[in-house]
């Protein structure tokens, strides 16, 4: 006889957890149980390698920020040295090209990765059950010795750290660390900075001159990286990370990997880059005048908050953008674009000071050769 579409669907729900070694449904593994986003440092829209970085911004990377306070030069750059056999492709690469072996007290050098609080609510931070949270990474440095790694709260000014140690100088380790559940100071629930992560290169005294807090509490800063050696002090040093997890609860699960376009729309709520090769159409909009033109620009997915918007310059010179009359043609004198009327979604493009456009009619917003609008929402 033949069975039904219930009764295949109920073997179906029997049969699958006890076939994958589960006895139910909570079996099987959560999908994003990893906190931090591009663990695997696979999508680098800003580029794969920057040079002579002395300030903190975002280099390669995406989602993590280098953060620096007058602690040497150096190249950050999107690696290809990964761990053998664990599934990774590439690592995030810090390397010393000035050193500094005396930081100043207030120097500093971390790796930063930051959350929206309403992505953790579930952690239950500040109540009585709030989650444990494990890290997991696989680092490699040629400085070894103590690092530090820190949870921070800037919702409510807490933190706790961690230490691990670098053994082997140049090899690839993986390290394991538990922080507590912290049951006082609830996060905001928007999207918003709640919490970061910091891995700790380098710190002046300000920072190492305490007892590190490996304890939920208020953040007192010169607990914050007790411990940690100086990857400043020598260019020949380097330090390598990848494979970051941070997940709830006091076990390490195997990475969770993305498909790469999955990690890519996650980047891009924070961060997007659109290219445009020359003669390309960016935009179609209209001459409102002989002087002013206008079009719209609709972003690729919605961005965490209204962004930055940088554009290039406009005119006729290589990597410019430029408004086309309606013949096709260039205006007679070049304007200026800006962008207005900025939100998570799109913006607009405002040409004003042309000479030569034809009012009332379609014009196109184009560059002259490959340029790029970068879009910044980051935390």
């Amino acid at each position: 006889m033949a069975l039904s579409k219930v009764d295949l669907e109920n073997q179906v729900e029997n049969i699958l957890p006890e076939t994958l070694g589960g006895t139910g449904a909570s079996q099987f593994p959560a999908q994003f149980r990893n906190i931090i986003i591009n663990g695997d440092m696979s999508i680098a829209q800003r580029g794969t390698s920057t040079a002579s970085i002395t300030t903190t911004g975002y280099y390669t990377c995406d989602r993590w920020q280098f953060q620096m306070g007058t602690m040497g030069t150096w190249t950050q750059s999107q690696s290809t040295d990964v761990p053998s056999g664990q599934g990774f492709a590439t690592s995030l690469k810090i390397d010393c090209t000035t050193a500094d072996a005396s930081p100043a007290v207030g120097d500093y050098l971390i790796i930063t990765s930051r959350f929206e609080g309403q992505n953790l609510q579930y952690i239950k931070k500040g109540t009585a059950s709030a989650t444990s949270l494990t890290l997991s990474f696989w680092v490699k440095s040629t400085k070894t010795g103590t690092f530090v790694v820190q949870l921070y709260d800037s919702d409510n000014t807490r933190s706790i750290s961690k230490s691990y140690t670098v053994n082997v100088s140049n090899t690839w380790e993986k390290k394991t660390i538990t922080f507590a559940g912290d049951t006082t100071g609830t996060l905001d629930n928007d999207n918003a900075g709640s919490m970061q992560i910091n891995f700790w290169l380098g710190a002046g005294t300000d920072y190492t001159s305490g007892t590190l807090q490996t304890t939920w509490g208020s953040s007192v800063t010169t607990d914050s990286a007790v411990g940690q050696v100086n990857v400043a002090d020598s260019t020949s040093n380097d330090f390598y990370l990848t494979g970051v997890q941070l997940e709830a609860g006091t076990t390490a699960s195997d990475f969770e990997f993305l498909p790469y376009d999955v990690n890519l729309q996650r980047c891009r709520r924070y961060y997007q880059n659109y290219e445009y090769t020359g003669g390309t159409v960016v935009s179609m909009g209209n001459s409102i005048s002989s002087t002013q033109a206008v079009a719209g620009f609709d972003f690729n997915l919605p961005m965490r908050s209204a962004p930055t918007v940088t554009l290039p310059a406009t005119g006729r010179s290589s990597g410019n953008i430029n408004f086309l009359t309606s013949a096709s043609g260039y205006a007679s004198t070049d304007g200026t674009i800006i962008a207005q009327y900025i939100n998570k979604d799109c913006f607009r493009f405002q040409g004003t000071g042309y000479t030569g456009l034809t009012g009332e009619s379609v014009s196109w917003l184009y560059p002259v050769a490959t340029t790029n609008i970068l879009l910044d929402a980051e935390l």
